[in-house]
């Protein structure tokens, strides 16, 4: 190598055993690297089951409606009481079930409760409750924004009935406990005969009270299942409230008639009233079973076609 030539410089950025990126030559373009390819993304999973039944659950409980219904239930049983307190023996046979026996013992007053709740208030409540379910959401606009939320709709329509089927059991459950406060505010409380004639202790007589309000939670999941097929009918939420309401009423009426006594045991108010076995010892859980089959019955066909009818359906608002 002559003198005249400039002796080549090394780049400090190698190190030995590395080759050297080749400079671009004038007018060509540089070399670049490939792009990495984008990663793709899993689309997000359905919401669970739990988060939706947990917002719904907050969403029904903080409505004042929902509130105003419960509180309005727990009423019956402070008005029973206070009547009785104010007025002189109730002869027996009169008035209610149980009804005589509430001055002498206070855990009666629970009892008499749902026996006069049963026909008319519990069913207004939950039916007013089952009817808003989807026709509420259509109504107010927000049916077509749950949808758009990767819920499904098979899976909305679990949640609504779930939710619905909460109040059914939060219902019975007010005027029990509502009833077994006023009552030993007001009367006293102690050992409760049976109606098979055996004596039972207060704790015991307060967990046969819950069972009777499970009894009838259970009576009126069928009308909560009957409701939201209502309610998937029709975007007025009055309309199927009425509607759930009116068939309760409709049903008991017929229960009532003789002439159909081929139709009662299909009936879905045929056994509301059939908790007496709760009150015997041993418990006979004939009627209880009986009942559950039938609910399941109704929520089984009910809900299947509150499902097929909401799949179909345009949603529009």
């Amino acid at each position: 190598m002559s003198p005249a030539e400039p002796a080549p410089q090394e780049n400090p950025a190698s190190e030995p055993g590395q080759e050297t990126p080749a400079t671009p030559r004038s007018g060509s373009q540089p070399a670049t690297a490939p792009l990495p390819s984008p990663e793709l993304k899993p689309s997000p999973s359905p919401a669970p089951v739990l988060r939706l039944l947990g917002s719904e659950l907050a969403v029904l409980f903080r409505r004042r409606r929902t509130w105003a219904m419960l509180l309005a239930l727990a009423a019956i049983p402070v008005l029973i009481a206070v009547a009785v307190r104010l007025s002189s023996a109730v002869p027996p046979g009169r008035g209610p079930a149980f009804l005589d026996r509430i001055s002498q013992n206070g855990l009666f007053v629970g009892i008499t409760a749902m026996v006069v709740a049963v026909p008319l208030f519990l069913p207004l409540t939950v039916g007013v409750v089952a009817g808003d379910t989807l026709a509420g959401e259509a109504g107010q606009g927000t049916l077509r924004y749950l949808l758009a939320a990767p819920a499904g709709r098979g899976r909305l329509v679990l949640v609504k009935y779930l939710a619905a089927a909460a109040f059914a059991v939060a219902a019975p459950a007010a005027v029990a406990l509502a009833g077994a406060g006023i009552g030993a505010l007001l009367f006293p409380v102690g050992p409760v005969t049976l109606l098979s004639g055996d004596t039972i202790g207060v704790a015991e007589a307060v967990g046969r009270l819950l069972l009777i309000a499970a009894y009838l939670a259970v009576s009126l999941l069928g009308l909560t299942a009957v409701g939201l097929f209502v309610s998937a009918l029709t975007d007025v939420p009055v309309g199927a409230m009425a509607a759930t309401v009116v068939l309760a009423v409709v049903s008991q009426v017929a229960d009532a008639l003789p002439q159909l006594d081929w139709l009662h045991p299909w009936l879905l108010s045929h056994r509301w009233l059939d908790f007496a076995d709760l009150l015997r010892q041993p418990i006979g859980w004939d009627s209880f079973g009986a009942n559950a089959l039938l609910q399941a019955g109704y929520v089984a066909v009910f809900g299947a076609l509150a499902y097929a009818r909401f799949a179909t359906k345009d949603v529009l608002s």
